[in-house]
Parts: C-alpha cells; sequence; structure tokens
C-alpha cells in the first residue's frame, strides 16, 4: 500500500507540494523525499532519483523539486535507512562503501524505491525513469543491471566499473551515462569494463564526456577548485541537464509533462 507524508515546501504559487515519504526494504525503515506538481489529476511520468553520498539531503530534494515543477512526480531514494544520514564526507564515504561492497543489497534498496514510486497513485507506473549522482549515478546502472523496468536511466558523474559482467544480460533498459572527461574518480579501467559489458549484452547505452569537468559537476555544493577533483561547473550543469531531457524524449515523447 502507498503510504506517505507530504508537507508543503517553499515554492512559487501552484507548482508542487514535497515532503518525506516512509516505506521499507524487508525489515528496514527507510525515509526518501516525494516531490509532486501542484494540483496534477490523472497519472504523469515519473523519475526516481538515486542521492549521492550525503545521503537524503539538501541537493537531491532539489533535484527532486525541479522535476515536480516541470509536472514530473519525484521521489529521492533512501539507500541508507530512516534516520542515517552522513554528518561529512568521512560518514558519507563510509556509508557509500558498503553499498558498493555490497551490489545486491544495494539493488534491493534501489528495487524498493522503485516500487514505492510507481505506487503513487499520480505515478504512470509504464513511464518512469532513474536519474543518479555521484553514489547515485553508480546506483542506477545498479538498477539496471537488477533488471529494472524502467524506460531510461540517466547517470550523473557515477562511479563507472563492472564487477560482474554478467549481470548486463540483465539489462532492458536504455542507459545515457554523463560524465566529467577529468574525473579523477573513474579510471580508464573501469569505464572500459563498463563499454565491455554493455556491448557484450546487446545494451542501448550512450556516453557523453564533458570536457574540462571533474567528479560532482553538477552540484553547486562542492564548490569550485577542480584541483580537488570534485567541483561544480555552471556550463557543463546546464548541458548535462539538457541532455538528460533530450533523451527523455526518446521515451515520454516529450522533455516535460508541462
Amino acid at each position: 500500500m502507498f503510504t506517505a507524508a507530504l508537507f508543503a515546501v517553499t515554492a512559487r504559487a501552484g507548482e508542487m507540494t514535497a515532503g518525506k515519504i516512509e516505506y521499507k526494504e524487508a525489515d528496514t525503515a527507510l525515509e526518501g523525499y516525494l516531490a509532486v506538481p501542484q494540483g496534477v489529476s490523472g497519472k504523469v511520468p515519473a523519475v526516481l532519483i538515486i542521492h549521492d553520498w550525503m545521503g537524503v539531503a539538501k541537493y537531491s530534494m532539489g533535484r527532486a523539486e525541479q522535476l515536480a515543477k516541470l509536472g514530473y512526480v519525484a521521489m529521492v531514494a533512501d539507500i541508507y535507512g530512516q534516520g542515517v544520514r552522513p554528518d561529512g564526507p568521512a560518514a558519507a564515504a563510509k556509508l557509500a562503501g558498503i553499498y558498493k561492497s555490497d551490489r545486491a543489497l544495494y539493488r534491493k534498496r534501489l528495487l524498493a524505491a522503485l516500487v514505492q514510486l510507481k505506487q503513487h497513485p499520480n505515478v504512470d507506473g509504464d513511464n518512469v525513469a532513474a536519474i543518479g549522482y555521484c553514489f547515485g549515478g553508480t546506483g542506477v546502472l545498479e538498477l539496471a543491471r537488477a533488471g529494472a523496468t524502467v524506460k531510461g536511466v540517466v547517470s550523473f558523474h557515477g562511479g563507472l566499473d563492472s564487477t560482474n559482467p554478467d549481470d548486463g544480460r540483465n539489462i532492458k533498459t536504455r542507459i545515457l551515462v554523463l560524465h566529467g572527461a577529468d574525473d579523477p574518480h573513474v579510471s580508464a579501467e573501469g569505464t572500459a569494463a563498463m563499454t565491455k559489458e554493455f556491448n557484450a549484452a546487446g545494451v542501448d547505452w550512450q556516453m557523453i564526456s564533458y570536457s574540462g569537468a571533474v567528479h560532482s559537476f553538477s552540484n553547486p555544493f562542492a564548490g569550485t577548485d577542480k584541483s580537488k577533483g570534485n567541483a561544480y561547473d555552471e556550463k557543463t550543469d546546464k548541458r548535462s541537464w539538457e541532455h538528460m531531457m533530450v533523451f527523455f524524449i526518446e521515451f515520454f515523447g516529450k522533455a516535460a509533462p508541462r
């Protein structure tokens, strides 16, 4: 059964409502974030968002609100668990490492969120996409490898590797990888392994590499010092968002419901 606790957030009148959403994966309580277009009637396309290593926080919630203003029902999945929120990079790295090391558990959390989103009364379950950032960029590729039924997935500056190449055969969705060409956290060997996996499985995939961009290029909270390997790049942020919207047209028929 779909259950959610929604509260109004600051937004221009008539655009959306957003708030916490509680659900479970097995016996683990989870708390994501749901944003719904204001006054939506009937069923509309939806987007599942997989958060970065900071968990369900300001950045991922802001992306959900951005998509809701365009007319999508958008939900930030909670991978870590209700109340489990890192207080800084060290804690975030430790938490993210748990799921990167246990891809089976990661996939269970991803699939639980997808089931929850599809249960929303205003979601057209046949028209759902998934996007993810950094840790979540890895996550959407794992969601695809888990055989999830979604129209497409978009990885923003995610980790690119292939821990089990045979899993590529489970993929039944389109994939768009948006990558910073100067990202020091993604190895050429990992990218090559992913490419080999996808090609061997006949996956419909594409990858765009942005010159001068490093990890976290879409996140304003990352600062602008590229020498640190993580930095916001306004031009690449805008380009990658537009490339995602063009990708959406392939399967939604238009970039946004409104």
